[in-house]
């Protein structure tokens, strides 16, 4: 049960990075430079407040993580990062495979 529920939202993460790469192809074309959304500002338009916490959580446990991995995830387009959380998420949680000639009880 736990496992299709990882994988449902793995999906809608996926079907997320799929419309962020869509909006961001149509504000392209629209202004003919290539636009892309970062998942900061994405971020800040949502809930400011949540990032900034983390911020400061990060910083007071890890300070080395905020500068490396928060800096530089947060820079990254949303569509790369939403795909890419989504499709690991569904294969970390695929179903396991059948075994051949074997009978599970």
């Amino acid at each position: 049960m736990i496992r299709g529920l990882f994988r449902f939202i793995g999906l809608l993460l996926l079907a997320a990075g799929f419309i962020f790469l869509v909006y961001d192809g149509q504000r392209s074309i629209a202004d003919q430079t290539l636009r892309l959304t970062r998942l900061g500002e994405f971020w800040n338009d949502i809930h400011q407040s949540s990032q900034q916490s983390l911020r400061v959580m990060l910083e007071a446990s890890v300070p080395w993580l905020w500068d490396s991995a928060g800096r530089f995830i947060l820079n990254q387009p949303t569509w790369a990062v939403l795909g890419v959380l989504g499709i690991l998420l569904m294969l970390l949680f695929r179903p396991k495979k059948q075994l051949i000639g074997y009978v599970r009880d």
